[in-house]
This record gives structure tokens, sequence and C-alpha cells, in this order.
């Protein structure tokens, strides 16, 4: 029994010691924490380190890949006793909100997951992340000890990898030895882009919902496996500004419960302790709020989850130190510090809190189940001749885990039109996609497709207006009851069957699938041709813009002919019409002067400085991910060099080009000899108002000359009278203007900016607001006035070129589905 007793004493103390043989950061980079930036694979080797240094505590998670090759990964820390059941805990907690089926066997603790990095230049998050993680796992550390007993904990120690270390390679390579805090210091200009984006320049905090970008549709379906009952999402903001953390500036969304707005006080109460102890400056309740769907705090929060932003003063202008305009020098180290602090406080609060936290999370998702939520319970969208929109937002829903069926009958009910903007009767049709309330994800349901989005505060820090009605183009109708659908699995997917050698293919051209399916064959060597009027064959009536894929002009490719064509129509769910003859019933022949053969443009987008970066990665994700079709990046720097003969396409994204095109002769030669310019937003000012150009800004009225007196204590809100931070507009389209084919009409922009364009004296005006077409979203008094009569989408025709004007940027954040079609008529219709 002694000799038993004996071994066991000398087993816990080889536990003991191994347990305390775990390395500190600094142990193991081989360099303290705060004296320069880790790149992103030292920072996988140390989280891997530890989790081999207590595979009872840490189990890592490679979730994929950055476009650039990096692995993202979580560590998931517990107790030994939770690690060993963490399968059992994670299936519990889905199957108590009904999102797997079944009941749970035990109960789930409080599951809290913190996000690091998601702007690669905000580089102090993945340092500090270091310091949390050894701090977990410390056992002299009472408070880490104490939250391990209750709460398990997910660590994303960098989100954005290849933000990250575009940034730290940069920094690391030009800074002096130990920092230089000169503001003016090289190591604190940022060359573009900078490295705050993804690969592709986009933005991921603002991509949650959407998941346009690899790495935000890989971490949110791990999201999605686990559901956290709360997370943080660690940031920096300007240099000069000190620390922020919750309670949330206002606006609040309404659909936040009561607790998640009690929980934002709680985080408060516990991150402050930590700042008055060592007398660090902060604030809250200003600037960041809860309103916009996509965040890595808003997204969560929709999804039942405590959501948090934590913004520490630095960013990519403060490198490892930086001399304020108080006087005093921030540091990397002393950024470390506090988050390092608000982690420790955000992990207190929810173990405080660790058992009610998880009843409030699962009655969020069994109440919307059970009852519904919202003033309108379904929404009903109208698919035929929408097949491929409606395709394209399923696939969405799919990654949301939002349910949805679609009708298996014809009935009669009433609603709020989305176009009509009013209360009618509408007929549900077979096939018709219905989105319920009637669903444990019932809240993200009401948020992202509701008509209107209810402020309590007109002062938001993003866009005040989202809803995926407007934004897919679809006809919509919600209701105030629930309305069961058929089916989960529609009958909308084209099985078509092709016989013999048809003499022409005939596609009609309604929506962004019909753009890639044009680019995938024209890619693949196919000729098309599109019609400028209305036809009629076969007894199916075709629009404006329709493809005609004759036989002729494409013999070179025999049999690959139809192999291509069939192939490319089944991907995007294209409905194609395979006729036997080249005459039409009504309209114009295939041979007609009106059926015009589209040209494979040469394209190019100009980058670098003065070119907003996140413009630019919209347009070349555009190409590269979503359509799949060739373009040159030209240096502004070196347009002058460029052989203008060899494009036929030049894209700008916002941006300012006066430095890149000189006194802009070559440009205008270019236009003149058959060149496309195709300026999207800010771009449209270089042209405006100059010679030889179309585009004109309205003349300011002189009616108000009087001085109106301020408050300098109201500027902020006086000032939000000339703005529009997001909203929906009705878009008047030519439709028979081939920048307009396929919009019916009518185009929902979202529109972030105030566009105060005259409409075009010689051109043609194909996109443009009337009086009033503002349909949702905050838009200021003074801005809606400037918007009224005003071009949004023009074309100019120069000599033999053209240029698209597109004062809206349809591309925007690449989930605004709709404008995607614009742009591909810019691209392959306006000729």
């Amino acid at each position: 029994m002694r000799r038993i007793s004996s071994i066991m004493i000398l087993l816990f103390c080889f536990l003991n010691l191994s347990a305390q043989t775990t390395k500190t950061p600094e142990e193991f980079l081989g360099y303290k924490l705060g004296t320069k930036f880790s790149f992103h694979h030292r920072i996988v080797d140390y989280v891997k380190y530890v989790a081999a240094q207590n595979p009872t505590q840490v189990k890592t998670i490679d979730y994929g890949n950055t476009f650039e090759g990096r692995p993202l990964m979580i560590a998931i820390i517990a107790s030994p006793e939770n690690l060993a059941k963490i399968e059992e805990i994670r299936t519990n907690n889905l199957k108590s909100i009904g999102l797997l089926d079944g009941n749970p066997t035990a109960k789930v603790p409080a599951i809290a997951w913190l996000s690091y990095n998601v702007h690669g230049n905000e580089a102090v998050s993945s340092e500090a992340v270091l310091q949390v993680l050894y701090e977990l796992l410390n056992k002299s550390n009472a408070t880490t000890q104490a939250v391990l007993k209750n709460t398990v904990i997910i660590l994303d120690p960098c989100i954005n990898p290849d933000g990250r270390d575009r940034y730290a390679q940069w920094y690391n390579r030009v800074a002096n030895q130990g920092g230089n805090a000169t503001p003016f210091a090289i190591e604190h200009n940022e060359p573009w882009p900078g490295g705050r984006f993804s690969h592709y320049i986009f933005d991921p905090n603002r991509d949650w919902a959407w998941q346009t970008q690899e790495i935000s549709q890989q971490r949110v379906k791990l999201y999605n496996q686990w559901m956290p009952h709360l997370h943080a999402d660690f940031h920096e903001m300007g240099y000069n500004t000190p620390y922020y953390f919750p309670p949330s500036a206002k606006p609040y969304h309404e659909d936040l419960t009561k607790w998640q707005r009690e929980f934002q006080q709680t985080l408060g109460e516990f991150n402050k302790k930590y700042f008055d102890k060592n007398y660090w400056l902060y604030f809250s309740k200003e600037n960041y709020d809860l309103l916009y769907p996509s965040y890595g705090d808003t997204y969560p929060s929709y999804n039942g989850a405590i959501g948090m932003t934590y913004e520490q003063g630095g960013g990519g202008r403060a490198g490892l130190a930086i001399a304020k305009e108080d006087g005093d020098t921030l540091t990397l180290s002393q950024r470390i510090s506090h988050h390092f602090a608000t982690s420790m406080g955000s992990l207190e609060a929810i173990s405080s809190r660790a058992d009610k936290t998880v009843e409030e999370f699962t009655k969020f998702f069994t109440d919307k189940t059970a009852n519904g939520y919202g003033v309108y319970k379904s929404f009903v969208m109208k698919t035929k001749g929408d097949e491929a929109k409606v395709q394209a937002l399923t696939s969405l829903l799919d990654k949301l885990q939002i349910n949805y069926g679609f009708a298996a009958k014809e009935a009669t009910s009433t609603g709020f039109g989305y176009q009509s903007l009013k209360d009618e009767s509408f007929k549900i049709e077979p096939n018709d996609l219905i989105i319920s309330t009637f669903q444990p994800k019932g809240t993200l349901v009401k948020i992202l497709f509701e008509p209107k989005t209810a402020l309590e505060d007109s002062v938001t820090y993003d866009l005040t207006s989202w809803s995926l009605a407007y934004g897919y183009g679809l006809k919509t109708f919600a209701t105030k009851e629930k309305i069961v659908a058929g089916n989960n699995k529609s009958s909308n997917a084209i099985s078509q069957n092709f016989e013999g050698k048809p003499y022409a293919y005939v596609a009609a051209w309604k929506s962004f699938e019909d753009v890639k399916f044009l680019s995938q064959i024209m890619s693949k060597g196919i000729k098309v041709r599109f019609n400028e009027n209305p036809f009629e064959m076969d007894g199916l009536k075709f629009d404006a813009g329709s493809l005609v894929i004759t036989r002729t002009n494409n013999e070179r490719l025999g049999e690959n002919f139809d192999k291509i064509i069939q192939s490319a129509a089944k991907t995007f769910n294209i409905n194609l019409l395979a006729t036997t003859s080249g005459m039409v019933s009504s309209g114009n022949d295939f041979g007609s002067s009106s059926v015009n053969v589209l040209k494979n443009p040469r394209v190019a987008l100009i980058a670098g400085d003065g070119v907003v970066s996140t413009a630019f990665g919209e347009v070349w994700h555009f190409f590269e991910q979503q359509i799949k079709y060739p373009i040159t990046v030209i240096e502004g720097s070196s347009f002058s060099r460029v052989p203008l003969n060899e494009l036929d396409v030049i894209v700008l994204a916002d941006g300012s080009y006066d430095r890149i095109f000189g006194n802009g002769d070559a440009l205008k030669k270019w236009i003149q000899n058959g060149g496309k310019v195709i300026a999207l937003e800010g771009a449209t000012g270089y042209f405006a108002d100059k010679d030889g150009y179309a585009l004109k800004r309205k003349k300011e009225s002189n009616l108000n000359d009087k001085v109106e007196l301020k408050t300098y204590g109201t500027r902020e809100r006086e000032a939000i009278m000339d703005q529009i931070p997001g909203a929906i507009f009705k878009v008047e389209i030519d439709k028979t203007h081939p920048l307009g084919y396929g919009t019916d009409g009518v185009y929902y922009s979202l529109v972030r900016d105030v566009y105060n364009f005259d409409y075009l004296k010689d051109g043609w005006n194909v996109g443009y607001l009337k009086d009033n077409n503002h349909i949702t979203g905050f838009a200021g008094k003074i801005a809606k006035e400037k918007m009224k009569n005003s071009l949004i989408f023009g074309v100019q025709e120069l000599g033999k070129g053209k240029i698209v004007y597109m004062a809206d940027g349809p591309l925007f954040r690449g989930f605004w589905y709709s404008g995607k079609l614009i742009f591909g008529n810019a691209l392959f219709t306006v000729n």
C-alpha cells in the first residue's frame, strides 16, 4: 500500500512538473512579446506547442486555409473533464437550440469564442492571444482556473493571416531597431493597399453574414458547428484614441434581447476594474453600435450570443511605438496588456453568469421555433423566371443554416409588397420560395429580410439597410401569418434533354448567373450573339439582351460546342431553348444586324495610390473568383507606359485618378479610338465637369444663402443631414439600353453616398432617380433633396469608344447580388 502511494505521489509530481514546464511566449519565440511583430507561422507554432504540452486541456482544430495557403486554426481550452467530453458538449449545445436532432444528454457549460486579428494590420491582438493562451494553462492563475471550471474557451489566434503577414513582413523590414516613435517615420506609413484586408482586399469584419471570402466561409461554417454563447472580437483604431469596450453605442438593433443588452453592462463592469486599477484611459457607449448584421459582434448577437467589439488605440500606424498628440508614447507592449485585460474580463464575465447565459441562449432559439418572430412571420419570393437568382439566394441561406421551403400548390394571401410598398393580395404559386421565422434562426431571418430596419438612433457606424429581398432583386411579399412550405427541395432546378445538333441555343438574360454562364462559355472559345430587340420563338418570349449562340461561327469546336454550352447551363441553372431554325415568329431573325456578336474584351484594372483599396478588391474578386474572366491589373504609376492598343476595357474602381492620368490626353485618345472605360463611384469625379465629357455636377442652389446659426454641441447630428450611410433607393432603368438589359426597368441600389450628377445632355441616362425614390434606411434630409433627379448610371459615346458612368458601386462588398448583372452589362453588352 505504501509503495502504491509513493508511485502516485511521484506520478502527481511528474504531471505537475510537466504542466509547469510549458514555455512562456517569450521563452518559445526567443523574444519578449511587444518587441517585434510575430509572423503568422510562429503564432501557429506556439499554439500547437502549448496543445502538445497540455493534451488534456487543449485541442487544436485546423479548419481550412487562406487563399495564400496559410492555415486557419482554433484552439479549444477546457478543464480536463470538459475536454474529455468536448464533442458531447458541442452536440448537446446544438441539440438544445434545435440545430441538431435529439435531446441533450447533459448540462452544457458556457462556451466563449474569442477572435483575434480580423484586420491584418491591427496586429496587436495576435500577440496578446499568446499571453491569453499561456495564462489559461497557468495553474497559479486563480482567475483563469476559476473560469475553466464552468466555461469552454475557443481561441481563434488570427482570423486574417494573409493580411497580418502582409503587415508584419512590411513592418519588420522597414522599422528602426526597437521602433521609431516619430509619426512621420516610414514605419508608420504603410504602402498601398495595407495589411488590413484579406488577399482580395476585402474587409472580413464586414463579411460574416455574406461570406463572400474564403476565410469567412470556412470560419462561419465552423462557428455554426459550435454556436458559442459569447463572441469577442479584438480590433484597433486610431492611435491617438484610448481603449474602447462595451457597453456599445446606440443604435442597438431592436431585436437584441433584454439579456444581451444587460450583458453589455456586465462586460463594462468586469473590464473597467482592470483599467481603473492600472489608471488606463478608456471609453464606452460611443461610436461602435450594434446594428449592421455582418460584423463580428452583431452576427454572433443575431445568432443568440453575447457579441462585443474591443478597440485598442494603435492600428497599422502605431508599430512598436508612436508619439501621440497628448505627449505620451504608445507602445506595442501597452497595447498587448490592454487586449489581454479585456480577454480576461470577457471570460470572467461569462463565467460569472454561465448558467443564466446558457439558459437565455437556449430560449433565444426555442422561442422562435415555437412562436415565430417579428411582425412578419413569413417571406414569399416569386421564383418563376428567376430560378437562377433563387438558387444563388438559397446557397447563401444554406451557409447561414436558415431553413426554407417551396410552395407545393397555389394559394392566395395578403402581405406587404416590397415593390409596391403597401399591403396587397397576392398569389402563391408552386415553387415560390418561402422563408419562415418559425425556426431556430428566426431572428436572423427577420433581420436579413425585413423591409425596413428600425433605428433608435440615426447616427450609425455602417449601413442602415440591407434587405436581401432587394439585394437579390426578387419580387417579395412579407406576411403576418405563418405560411407552411411544401418541400424544402425545389423543382426549380432545370433538367433539359437535347437531341441532335440545334441550329442555335437561346438563353434569357436576367441574372448574375447568366453573366457567369456567358463568361464561362466565352472563355472556352464560344462566340455569342445578343439581340437588341425583344423576339418570340417556339411560343417563348425573349427580352432585349437575350443570348443567341449559333452553330455558325462555332463550327471549329465540333461536338465540343454542344458539350461546353450544355455543361455551363447545368452549372448555373440556365434554361436553354435549342432551336432548329434561325427564323423567329416575331422580332429579328438571328442573321439580322440587330443581333450582334459580343466581343471577348481585354480588360485592365488600375491599382495603387489613389485607388480605394477595398473598391479595387471588389472588382478584382469579381473577375477572378466570381466570373473567372481574365483581367490585367495595372499599377497606376506605370499607366503612361502601358500599350493601350492591347486593351479594350479599363475599369476604374472608386478613387482619385488625376495623378495617374495626368492631363488625360492619352486616355481620351484611346477612348476615341474605340476603348471603353467603366468608372465606378468616386472615379466618375475624374470626368465630371471636364471639357469633352458629358458628366456634369448639379449646380448648388443659391436660394438658401441665409446664414443659419448652428449649435456646436449638435454638430454631429447636423452633419448627418447631408449623409447617406447605407440606404436603399429605387433606380429607374432604361431596360432597352444594353446597360439596363435584364433589369425589367428597376434596380434597387444600396446607396452609401450622395450622388449629385445631372442627367446627361449628351449620352444615355440608363439609371436615374426621380423626385422621391428612397425606399428604406437612413438618408439625411439635405441628402435626399440632393439625390432627387440624379444620374446613377449613364453611358457617353466618345468617338468610337464609350464611358460607362456608375455613380453607385454595384459590386459593393460582393454581396449586393443584383448589382452584379448591371456591372456584367457594362462589361459585355455595352459595345
